[in-house]
């Protein structure tokens, strides 16, 4: 994919000095606490271009929200935090000083903090882990004796079969040969669309809203918000065919084999002796008020080619591509795979993105969602707001070269 294995970052800290609060790792930026507190922290990943992964060296932290919602607790002692996302985690410090540490995923910097009871504590910065190294799982290679992932009736990848894939047997490694997705529907995505639906097909999707609820937007889910809506009665279809994506200056690769990735802390961060957040490990603390299924499915494929700073949905830039429409009232599943050898934090301006990460019901509601190379990842959204809404790669210089839409609600 014209791409090294150690190119885990666009910009690193040979350019930048990574900053918590405002205040260089030189200094340590500090926070105070009375022995016996505990103490939330709401970790806010407020950079351009940085994916973090975050310890605190002796102590673990009680993720307790995600963007902002309420997560069952889960007990870690480090995760990764991509750019816009937010934790809010609950510590409970002894009488001494500790080290929040914040590492670049590529390893060439830091960000730094310190907890304290005293502003003159000054403890020992940890040293940075060993650099990451991409596999050839990251390309989304074929390996032979590989199994190809299958589409389950749900609609869901079935991985059974599949061998670990590093960089192991790459000598006999099958490279794909302009291999093609299915992942169809019109030039700006791929939309499969229920046809056997009564609701979806007749009744306009703003009127359905009309008798489930007296107004938009929803409300968050919380302690005293209740779930409206019914599964739908019929079966979901099977997706049509699709446009070809096709490998050129605009997409330097497609993965040949992708599936879903929701265990998987990310490169650098698997086996590395500590209890790392994964995104199964999400579950909300509230189930989610939009109870109803989907009526279609939009599937974005995120493309680039990283030796011309190209990125864009579908193979094509912001300006070549029209606005992905949603109905006002209408709920959708959007399906994103990621074709290139990058995470992208992927953000959806003014609707809550829910992550289909097996907890039915207790979904957790995220605002911005990492998908790692290789990663075909789903989501359910309620057009609960009308306007035109930024979508796009959190990662700035990704954005303004191209990987950005616009999702219209009318």
């Amino acid at each position: 994919m014209n791409m090294s294995p150690t190119d885990i970052a666009d910009v690193s800290g040979s350019v930048y000095t990574y900053l918590c609060n405002g205040v260089p790792p030189s200094v340590g930026w500090k926070g105070l606490f009375e022995p016996g507190e505990k103490v939330k922290l709401r970790i806010v990943n407020g950079s351009a271009m940085t994916f973090f992964d975050l310890r605190i060296p002796g102590l673990q932290m009680k993720v307790v929200a995600a963007d902002g919602n309420a997560v069952e607790p889960v007990m870690v002692d480090e995760f990764r935090i991509g750019t816009a996302e937010t934790y809010d985690v609950i510590v409970s410090p002894e009488n001494m000083s500790y080290v929040i540490f914040a590492q670049a995923e590529d390893r060439t910097g830091y960000a730094k903090g310190i907890l304290a009871t005293r502003a003159d504590s000054d403890p020992k910065t940890p040293t940075m882990d060993p650099r990451p190294i991409r596999t050839m799982a990251d390309m989304g290679m074929k390996m032979k004796g590989m199994a190809m992932p299958a589409m389950s009736g749900d609609g869901k990848m079935n991985m059974s079969g599949m061998q670990g894939g590093g960089m192991e047997g790459m000598s006999n490694m099958d490279m794909p040969a302009n291999t093609a997705h299915v992942a169809a529907g019109n030039e700006t995505s791929s939309i499969a669309v229920r046809s056997d639906s009564a609701m979806a097909m007749h009744v306009p999707p703003e009127e359905v809203a009309r008798t489930m609820w007296d107004k938009f937007p929803l409300p968050q889910p919380g302690h005293d918000v209740l779930p409206v809506g019914a599964p739908a009665s019929v079966p979901f279809p099977l997706p049509h065919l699709a446009s070809i994506l096709k490998v050129g200056p605009e997409v330097s690769g497609i993965a040949a084999v992708t599936g879903p990735k929701l265990a998987d802390p990310g490169v650098g961060l698997q086996h590395n002796g500590r209890r790392v957040l994964a995104y199964s490990d999400l579950r909300a603390r509230y189930p989610g008020v939009d109870r109803r299924s989907p009526t279609r499915e939009i599937e974005l494929h995120l493309t680039g080619n990283m030796e011309r700073f190209i990125w864009g949905f579908d193979g094509k830039k912001f300006s070549q591509a029209q606005p992905i429409t949603l109905h006002y009232g209408e709920r959708v599943r959007i399906i994103l795979v990621n074709d290139t050898m990058m995470e992208h934090p992927i953000h959806l301006h003014g609707l809550w993105s829910e992550l289909e990460n097996g907890n039915g019901s207790f979904n957790p509601y995220k605002h911005t969602l990492i998908v790692k190379p290789a990663e075909r990842l789903s989501y359910l959204v309620s057009a609960d707001v009308k306007g035109h809404w930024a979508y796009h790669c959190h990662l700035m210089f990704h954005m303004e070269a191209g990987m950005f839409r616009t999702v219209v609600v009318e």
